[in-house]
């Protein structure tokens, strides 16, 4: 684990996914899988992408994770997820994945992430997405 992340604030909107992590999910030691919280943050970052390209999109790369703090049974997860920059048929998508003692206020970054996705048709082919400008609610 890297120095512990200075305590901040969460960002603002509502989470895109919340979950509390369970012992299926953890070691024998109780901490989570680092596998396991990517996976939550994926299914986070997929769900802006088919969002915004009004249908099925595919990861293709993940970029600058690290993991900040441990993550324990029981804990609440809260991950959000931002569109950022669109390209022809690609999204890039930041991610952030905080936890919360389930008797504490408190929230911690564990990591963060930047996911690019791709648009793909029903062949599996890559096809156009709007813009950031674009983008509807």
């Amino acid at each position: 684990m890297g120095e512990p992340v200075p305590v901040s604030a969460p960002p603002s909107r509502a989470p895109t996914v919340r979950v509390i992590a369970m012992p299926a999910d953890a070691n024998p030691y109780g901490d989570i899988f680092g596998g396991w919280l990517m996976s939550q943050m994926d299914l986070a970052a997929g769900s802006i992408a088919s969002r915004h390209s009004h249908g099925r999109a595919v990861t293709i790369a993940v970029e600058g994770m690290q993991f900040h703090l441990p993550v324990s049974v029981g804990d609440e997860v809260s991950v959000y997820a931002e569109l950022v920059k669109t390209g022809r048929t690609s999204m890039q998508i930041d991610v952030e994945a905080w936890r919360r003692h389930r008797d504490e206020e408190v929230m911690h970054k564990v990591t963060q992430a930047c996911f690019t996705f791709v648009a793909i048709d029903e062949a599996r082919n890559p096809r156009p997405v709007s813009g950031l400008g674009d983008m509807r609610a």
